[in-house]
């Protein structure tokens, strides 16, 4: 489980750590998630309820997909008589972090009256997934609607496999969401892309799932639009001598729990710190519930020379999370290039991010950190040109369009601009 790299070999080791995260969407799954798409596409509601009982066991009629506003009701009376609280108090943080996200809309008049601009629209139905079965997740209903309810999605669909939580029921109800399915899996991907009997076809399916969720993401792309194909979840922390060992530990286990692909590592420029980090994590192990699923995932105490060093490797592996354990780490914020989410000392862990702090959880993993941003806003709208030419407007360009086209060998589209002075 834990992994020890000293200085001469950190080269090496993450060549092999950035090929053992690649997102790897090959394999025998890949099969029967097609064959599981084309036949809800071919048979609706029939199909969801044969693979409900096949992979959930659970045996259900198409009338019960759906939960209704009384099961809502019910789920209020399950749940402990604080959550509603810590939910009410993370949605107003949620929401106004992701209210600074909202792009305005613009025009604007040049010479000749000509009118450029663009507006911002958002998208009309988006489906939610959030994992479940016997797990509760209501973060992912958070992080995943609220930005939707921002942008200004009209219509919000959440599926996920039953029974599903009442906590999670709970967090639906409060955000407003329009409709609840408890179908999950790659059948409940396929459901939202082409539509079934009971369930509606969405524009853009959100939220994150087992390789079956992202086999099927990445089949019915292209039909929907996606946020993203999400791998194991990582997080790197950057830590120098005076960092708490402790601290340190419980953060990397904290990661590490998720799942047994999950990925955890700590960079630093101390041995002792790396010591002594290594025995926490074998003394607090003992104590944790999810120690089995632990004990598969990889915890690497990696030594570097220098800090300088370390934020180099950071920025190569592109961690989903990136933890910096360093004295006045906002001095070296700006040296951070590839990182999902950036958590600023020793009070900061993944955990604030996850549940409370305001920004989204969901985050780019696999490395995907070079190229991607977190769940936002900006993930359900989209962007309209808009272009508006007066004829005094248009004679002022058209040599100049007209040659750009014939330079292309597109006869056509210099016409087109001909035939308007002809």
């Amino acid at each position: 489980m834990i992994k020890v790299v000293p200085k001469e070999k950190v080269a090496k080791e993450i060549e092999q750590i950035k090929l053992k995260r690649q997102i790897r969407l090959e394999g025998p799954e890949e099969k029967q998630v097609k064959e599981i798409i084309a036949q809800v596409r071919k048979e609706g509601d029939k199909a969801l309820l044969y693979f409900t009982e096949k992979f959930d066991k659970v045996k259900l009629s198409a009338a019960q997909f759906k939960i209704s506003s009384e099961e809502i009701k019910q789920a209020y009376h399950q749940v402990k008589r604080d959550f509603l609280s810590a939910l009410t108090k993370a949605i107003q943080n949620i929401t106004a972090f992701h209210r600074k996200q909202k792009g305005d809309e613009w025009f604007e008049t040049l010479p000749l009256d000509v009118i450029l601009g663009q507006r911002v629209i958002p998208l009309e139905k988006v489906g939610v997934y959030v994992p479940g079965g016997r797990a509760n997740y209501p973060s992912s209903v958070l992080m995943n609607v609220i930005p939707a309810k921002v942008a200004g999605v009209k219509e919000i669909i959440l599926v996920s496999p039953p029974p599903i939580s009442p906590y999670v029921l709970v967090a639906a109800g409060e955000l407003g969401v329009n409709a609840i399915y408890q179908v999950g899996g790659a059948q409940a991907i396929a459901a939202l892309a082409f539509g079934t009997e009971t369930i509606p076809k969405v524009d853009k399916i959100v939220g994150p799932g087992n390789i079956f969720v992202t086999l099927a993401k990445k089949e019915v792309f292209g039909v929907v639009g996606i946020e993203s194909l999400a791998g194991p979840s990582d997080v790197l922390i950057i830590a120098d001598g005076d960092a708490e060992a402790e601290f340190i530990a419980a953060d990397l286990l904290a990661q590490a729990e998720h799942d047994p692909r999950s990925f955890a590592l700590l960079v630093t420029n101390s041995r002792k710190l790396m010591d002594k980090v290594e025995k926490e994590i074998e003394k607090q192990l003992k104590k944790l519930s999810r120690r089995e699923i632990i004990g598969q995932a990889e915890i690497v105490l990696m030594e570097v020379e220098t800090i300088r060093k370390a934020i180099e490797v950071a920025n190569e592996i592109a961690p989903e999370h990136l933890e910096l354990e360093v004295g006045s780490p906002q001095r070296i914020l700006e040296q951070i290039k590839n990182a999902g989410a950036v958590f600023l000392g020793p009070h900061s862990p993944v955990a604030v991010g996850d549940y409370w702090a305001g920004p989204n959880h969901v985050l780019p993993t696999a490395g995907t950190a070079r190229f991607s941003s977190p769940l936002g806003v900006y993930d359900f709208i989209k962007h309209q040109s808009i272009v508006g030419y007066t004829k005094p407007a248009l004679k002022n360009a058209w040599k100049d369009i007209k040659l750009l086209a014939e330079i292309e060998g597109l006869d056509a589209h210099a016409r087109s601009i001909d035939v308007r002075f002809a």
